[in-house]
């Protein structure tokens, strides 16, 4: 059982950073992938970033690859998401999911946070 909680979501203007911490509970964190996802107003998730168990080998969404990047530290059992150069369209609730597959699709995931809100103004 993984328990994920995410944290420093706000309001930040379009070229502006955010950082967003999941932090977990539970001794399989390190075993597992983990993954950023979010979903804007009257849209579906979507997939915005992934890592491996061992921190390897990131995966990007088109939309923000060279803008985010997912990173974690398995002594603290927290993954992180610094998000730089944010725009508009970035606007959405940010999601930190934990799964033994991984990928960019959600099924990939067993375990979702409840999410943080992310509003980028213009």
């Amino acid at each position: 059982q993984v328990q994920l909680i995410e944290s420093g979501g706000g309001l930040v203007q379009a070229g502006g950073s955010l950082r967003l911490s999941c932090a977990a509970s539970g001794r399989t964190f390190s075993s597992n992938a983990m993954g950023w996802f979010r979903q804007a107003p009257g849209k579906e998730r979507e997939f915005a970033a992934a890592i491996t168990w061992r921190g390897g080998r990131p995966l990007y969404a088109d939309s923000v690859k060279g803008r985010f990047t997912i990173s974690r530290d398995n002594a603290k059992n927290t993954v992180y998401l610094q998000m730089n150069s944010l725009k508009p369209e970035d606007t959405a609730v940010y999601y930190c999911a934990a799964g033994s597959a991984g990928g960019t699709s959600a099924h990939g995931y067993l375990y979702w946070g409840l999410g943080t809100q992310v509003t980028v103004s213009s």
